[in-house]
């Protein structure tokens, strides 16, 4: 067996019916503990990888899993790829048409929320449930372009028998997620699917760079949205006494008075108006407005610092981070990255240097500068529980990790050494 990965696009470009018969090949090989003639692309090794850890069946499509139409529509309302789906359809469904294959926009959970696209292929899409309302994360779908890029976080393409489920081994598909400018969470993604043998290397760079340009759409949306609430905040603030900030619903400043100006303050998710404690104004009163929030700032000391987290990365797609103390607490969703690095730390509570965490999740000392721009964004939220120099949880709180039932599905999407030992470890006689 060779050990170098197969070149998808150079191979299609010499003998595309090669090609398939060669995937075929090394998915039969794989499947069966047989030595396949060459290696998986490595994105599609580890998903294959992930596919026998869930339980997905290669033979035969899982149970339909979609949400109902209220559901959906629902979804497609609150979610903020609405405002972009112009872009996309501008710029991809006119390709679509005319090359046999057609447009998927998805939720972060793999959700279709609209597709588009040639007629044909769209009434063979339904043959695969290829249809809106229809979740395509991996879990229910095994490998594919839409589910693989949302647990791999990028752009990917994959074609025919690199589908971990024979049924969809007739096609080809590529997608990219879609982040959100505000805060870089996961929004969704935008995918372009067809037969097979209608594969071509350049959909992946052509619908990477439709993601992109949704994402500098909406960032444009998002400017122009806090420009208003700065109009509306002027007036408010200039009879203001005291500290205070106008933020918009994601944190963001539009305006500030009596204190130094702040990007982002970052909101508990349980936030509403009234009285509260954030980590970082201390105590305040928050105070709705159209578009955003007015935040007063109290003069009095802020209440007694959190005590106790509770690290939850006990979901195969989702982790969690809740923080409490006397005055209350909040839960923030983590990227796949935090929760890489919360984890490392709750393990090792005496800390870690910024060369030992570049270890412990990139297998490479020399990327402290990366991990210590990291963890300034881990900081941002957990200020009142991390310290530096090293990183570590404050020894007067309490940390809880809340595991997957079985150890060896912790973070299954992660490939960092800390993680990987730390399954081998479970795994170990």
């Amino acid at each position: 067996m060779k050990d170098a990965p197969l070149d998808l696009a150079r191979l299609v470009a010499q003998d595309a019916e090669q090609a398939l018969r060669l995937l075929h090949r090394v998915r039969e090989a794989e499947l069966t503990g047989g030595r396949p003639p060459v290696a998986p692309r490595p994105e599609i090794g580890a998903s294959w990888e992930r596919m026998a850890r869930l339980g997905v069946l290669p033979d035969r499509q899982g149970e339909r899993l979609e949400v109902g139409i209220e559901e959906l529509e629902h979804r497609r309302r609150s979610s903020s790829l609405g405002g972009a789906k112009p872009t996309v359809e501008s710029a991809l469904t006119r390709l679509a048409e005319t090359t046999a294959q057609m447009v998927a926009v998805t939720d972060a959970d793999g959700t279709v929320l609209w597709r588009t696209g040639d007629a044909g292929v769209l009434r063979r899409a339904e043959g695969i449930r290829l249809e809106e309302g229809v979740v395509w994360g991996e879990h229910a779908t095994g490998t594919n372009a839409i589910g693989t890029a949302i647990a791999a976080r990028k752009a990917l393409q994959v074609h025919a028998a690199e589908h971990f489920v024979g049924a969809l081994a007739g096609w080809t598909c590529a997608a990219a997620p879609v982040r959100d400018p505000r805060d870089g969470r996961l929004l969704g993604t935008v995918d372009v699917s067809g037969p097979a043998r209608g594969f071509h290397p350049s959909t992946l760079p052509l619908v990477a760079s439709v993601a992109r340009l949704a994402e500098s759409d909406l960032r444009e949306r998002h400017r122009a949205a806090v420009e208003r609430l700065r109009s509306v905040a002027a007036p408010l603030l200039s009879r203001v006494r005291g500290r205070a900030v106008v933020v918009d619903p994601h944190g963001w400043t539009a305006a500030v008075t009596g204190m130094a100006p702040v990007d982002r303050v970052v909101l508990p998710k349980s936030f509403g108006a009234g009285r509260l404690w954030h980590p970082v104004l201390g105590v305040c009163t928050a105070e709705p407005l159209p578009g955003g929030w007015l935040l007063r700032v109290a003069a009095e000391r802020p209440p007694e610092a959190a005590s106790r987290v509770v690290l939850d990365v006990s979901g195969a797609r989702r982790c969690w981070v809740a923080v409490s103390g006397s005055a209350g607490g909040w839960r923030k969703e983590l990227t796949p990255r935090h929760a890489e690095l919360l984890y490392v730390l709750a393990v090792h509570r005496t800390g870690r240097t910024a060369a030992e965490l570049a270890a412990d999740v990139f297998g490479d000392p020399s990327r402290a500068v990366t991990v210590r721009a990291e963890m300034s964004r881990v900081r941002r939220h957990l200020s009142g529980v991390l310290d530096h120099r090293p990183y570590r949880f404050r020894e007067e709180v309490e940390v809880e990790v809340v595991a997957p039932a079985d150890p060896s599905d912790l973070l299954p999407h992660s490939t960092a050494p800390a993680v990987l030992g730390a399954r081998r470890d479970c795994l170990a006689p």
